[in-house]
C-alpha cells in the first residue's frame, strides 16, 4: 500500500532517471497538458508525503497521487507492459525508456506561480519523512485544522496536518504509542500528539530503504508489523486478540489492542 516511505522511494528511484532528460512524449487524460510538456526538460523529482512531483524547466510540474492501487513501471522503449494500456494514468517517454504510472487516482500539471499551486502548498503538511521535520508545527496546524472531536484515526490520516502517514502506518504508530484509535483529539495534549509524529517519522526514515515495511524490530520471526493485518490474532505484547474496524471519515480499516491501547 503506498505510503510516504513508498513515494520517496520512487522519487529515489526516478530522479536520477528522469533528471536533465526531454520527454519525448507525455500521456495523460488532459491531452492539452500533455502536449505542453512534449520536448520539455526534467529538473527534478521529489516526494512531499504520498504526492510525487516531476519538476520540468519552465517550472511546471507534474504532480501524481498513487491512492491505494497506483503503481509505476519502467520500460525499455518497446517493451511490453506488463498491466494494459487502459490502466495507464501517465506515460513518459524519453529516448530510451518508459516510465507508466499505472490506476493513478491524481494526475494533473501544475503551473508556477499558480492557483493551483498556492491551493497545494495550503493543504500538505510538513512532510514526515524529512530529517529536519517540524513535528511541533504538525501539531499546531492539526490544533488549527481539525475539530476537537476529530478521532485521532483521522488526525493522524489528514495529510494537512503532516503528510506521510497511510493506512498502515495509522493503526502501528497508534499501537506504539498505546492509543485508542477512537480516542479524539481534544482529549490529548501536545506533547502525545507530538509523540505520535516523531514516531511516524522515525518510522517512515527507517523504511527508506529496500525490503518490505517494518514498524516492529524485535528479532523473533514473530512479524514486520504489529498490528496492522493481524486480526484476531494474539497481540505479539500481551496476546489478547487484536481487533479491527472500519473508522473514521473514509471507514478505513484500523487494527487495534484493546489491552495495549487504553
Amino acid at each position: 500500500m503506498p505510503e510516504g516511505d513508498t513515494v520517496h522511494k520512487l522519487a529515489n528511484f526516478l530522479a536520477p532517471r528522469l533528471a536533465e532528460r526531454t520527454v519525448q512524449r507525455l500521456e495523460m487524460a488532459d491531452a492539452a497538458a500533455a502536449r505542453k510538456c512534449n520536448g520539455l526538460q526534467v529538473r527534478n523529482v521529489r516526494a512531499q508525503g504520498k504526492h510525487l512531483f516531476i519538476e520540468f524547466a519552465d517550472d511546471t510540474a507534474l504532480r501524481s497521487h498513487l491512492g491505494m492501487y497506483g503503481s509505476w513501471h519502467r520500460y525499455a522503449a518497446g517493451e511490453n507492459w506488463r498491466k494494459p494500456r487502459s490502466q495507464a494514468s501517465l506515460v513518459i517517454a524519453t529516448d530510451t525508456e518508459v516510465f507508466v504510472c499505472f490506476n493513478a487516482k491524481e494526475v494533473e500539471l501544475v503551473g508556477a506561480p499558480s492557483v493551483r499551486e498556492r491551493i497545494l502548498g495550503a493543504r500538505l503538511g510538513p512532510d514526515l519523512a524529512h530529517a529536519d521535520v517540524d513535528t511541533g508545527y504538525a501539531v499546531a496546524r492539526a490544533r488549527a485544522l481539525l475539530d476537537h472531536d476529530t478521532i485521532l484515526a483521522d488526525v493522524l490520516l489528514d495529510q494537512r496536518a503532516a503528510c506521510g502517514i497511510g493506512n498502515v502506518y495509522k493503526s502501528e504508530i497508534l499501537f506504539i504509542r498505546g492509543h485508542l484509535p477512537e480516542s479524539s483529539l481534544g482529549e490529548v495534549d501536545d506533547a502525545t500528539l507530538e509523540a505520535c509524529y516523531s514516531t511516524a517519522s522515525g518510522l517512515l526514515r527507517r523504511n527508506l530503504g529496500g525490503g518490505r515495511r517494518v514498524t516492529r524490530f524485535e528479532r523473533d520471526g514473530a512479524g514486520r508489523l504489529w498490528v496492522y493485518g493481524r486480526r484476531g490474532l494474539p497481540c505479539l505484547r500481551c496476546e489478547s486478540r487484536i481487533l479491527t474496524a472500519r473508522l473514521g471519515r473514509h471507514h478505513r480499516s484500523t487494527y487495534w489492542c484493546a489491552s495495549c491501547q487504553s
